[in-house]
């Protein structure tokens, strides 16, 4: 008879937890990326609301606004994972959520006396707490992810970044065209961050067996699911297991790994933050038409994330791909098809608005498959040290978004130039094409030995072998010195009674005669 085997609730615990971190990635990247509709407002009132104030900002100016949130943000990657091993991924996130919340909420009333430095330095303090998110959103779905739904679930929370940027794009454009004018940007920020941290106090839980509302059987499916695949045993908490650095920083697939994600990050960072600028310049479209076909590409992009989420899923359960195959495919479209898409996207100009939006659409929306192609593969390396790679891997791809909008600023001296933009989409395609052929020759989508909870004991036992073996032949040694001089004390006790016999019988021998 066939084994009933549990799958838990088709709806439970999991799932909310997944919801839960797709809502905390949407508020944190409309924080984030409402910067570059922002900039846009704040300095051309008229193509929004003339009614507020208007900044005369300068290109490289507005780059460094756009560039200075990744200034904090990197500085925080390996903070955030060493955080959520300490106190878990509940409190490190309300942390990173609440704080950028309440730093955006100041740009309205610091910038009329601050300026563009004081936008600035609020931005790198954004950068700072949101730093701390993603190494928590990786190390919570490998705590809270099943081994056979763990690309599905991963990937629903990861669409958090096209709806994220999508809300960003749209929301802020149509905000800042309405009566509340630019400072509403901000303002919405700030509440949907707050109402996000009330939700998660309420239903966020570290692990499945700290979770109030989770039924016995999902905890047990959960549990087994992911001991079973880590062949680890249950009771050791992942906060427990020691970092095998030298084995992470030594390792191809690692690497790999973190090469394609910042070129990943160029090509993105580079659509996603100068998008407005260029249709703004070149396409010569107003405000408010640019944000909504600022925004379209992204709407494409989180379309095309369930595309590739349901095609993955069909493909794994089929058995017609390996997640390996699976995850270098989409990665290949995700990065290959944009780069052409991006040099075609630089030779066309305002005479060709259609055609430019229907290629900026394109390739964001490709490139959504990068999430199941190589964002996950943190979790397919190593689900114990998930938190960690991470953060190493974010750091990387997040000081490249610091480089894009100054070598724009650098390069785009007009706006209205499109060969000077032709330049700088030409770039993010080579780039785009380089990190993808790593990736394909060097990625590994498997748990790599460094992942195992014994990893560093295996490593020392060959030297605890050695020093044992030392200790028997040392042993033995000192032994087979003792025994030699045993017997040599014994052959020369023997000589002293022989010695005592022959004298003894001389005297005897004497006495008689």
């Amino acid at each position: 008879m066939k084994a009933e085997t549990n799958t838990g609730p088709m709806l439970g615990q999991r799932h909310v937890q997944t919801f839960l971190l797709f809502l905390s990635i949407v508020v944190n990247y409309i924080a984030k990326f409402n910067a570059g509709v922002a900039v846009v407002a704040m300095t051309n009132a008229e193509s929004t609301n003339p009614n507020f104030p208007e900044y005369d900002w300068n290109e490289m100016e507005r780059s460094y606004i756009l560039s200075s949130f990744f200034w904090g943000y990197i500085m925080t990657q390996f903070l955030g994972g060493w955080l959520c091993r300490r106190y878990g991924a509940r409190l490190t996130m309300f942390v990173s959520t609440i704080g950028s919340a309440v730093l955006v909420l100041l740009v309205p009333f610091c910038v009329p006396w601050g300026g563009w430095q004081a936008y600035c330095v609020i931005r790198v303090g954004m950068g700072l707490f949101q730093g701390l998110m993603f190494p928590c959103v990786h190390a919570h779905l490998a705590n809270w992810c099943p081994a056979s739904e763990r690309n599905r679930l991963g990937a629903l929370a990861n669409t958090g970044l096209d709806f994220g940027t999508l809300l960003a794009m749209f929301v802020s454009g149509q905000v800042a065209a309405s009566s509340m004018g630019w400072p509403g940007i901000f303002y919405i920020s700030c509440a949907v961050g707050v109402l996000w941290c009330i939700g998660w106090m309420i239903f966020g839980a570290d692990s499945p067996r700290q979770s109030k509302f989770i039924s016995k059987a999902e905890l047990h499916y959960i549990e087994s699911s992911i001991s079973a695949s880590s062949k680890q045993e249950e009771t050791i908490e992942t906060r427990q297991i020691p970092v095998p650095w030298k084995a992470i920083l030594t390792s191809g697939p690692f690497w790999s790994l973190f090469l394609v994600r910042c070129t990943q990050s160029w090509g993105y960072s580079t659509l996603q933050a100068e998008i407005p600028a260029y249709m703004n310049g070149v396409l010569l479209m107003e405000m408010k038409s640019n944000a909504l076909f600022s925004a379209l590409p992204y709407l494409a992009s989180w379309v095309m994330a369930f595309v590739y989420l349901i095609v993955s899923d069909i493909l794994l359960t089929g058995g017609t791909l390996t997640i390996t195959g699976i995850r270098k495919t989409f990665n290949s479209l995700a990065s290959w098809l944009p780069a052409i898409s991006l040099i075609g996207l630089s030779f066309l100009d305002s005479s060709q608005k259609t055609l430019a939006i229907v290629l900026m659409t394109v390739s964001v929306g490709i490139n959504a498959g990068s999430t199941i192609g190589s964002a996950l593969n943190t979790i397919d390396l190593s689900p114990n040290h998930a938190g960690i790679l991470m953060g190493i891997v974010n750091t990387g791809a997040n000081i490249v978004p610091i480089l894009t909008p100054l070598l724009v600023g650098i390069i785009v001296k007009n706006e209205q130039d499109r060969v000077e933009w032709q330049v700088v989409f030409i770039i993010s395609a080579v780039i785009f094409f380089v990190g993808n052929l790593f990736y394909i020759l060097f990625g590994k989508m498997v748990n790599q030995p460094w992942n195992a909870a014994d990893f560093l004991d295996q490593q020392k036992e060959p030297l605890r072998q050695e020093e044992g073996q030392a200790a028997k032949a040392n042993a033995k040694a000192i032994e087979a010195l003792q025994n030699e001089k045993q017997e040599t004390a014994k052959d020369k006790d023997k000589s002293e009674e022989v010695k005592l016999e022959q004298n003894y019988d001389k005297s005897k021998l004497s006495g008689s005669t």
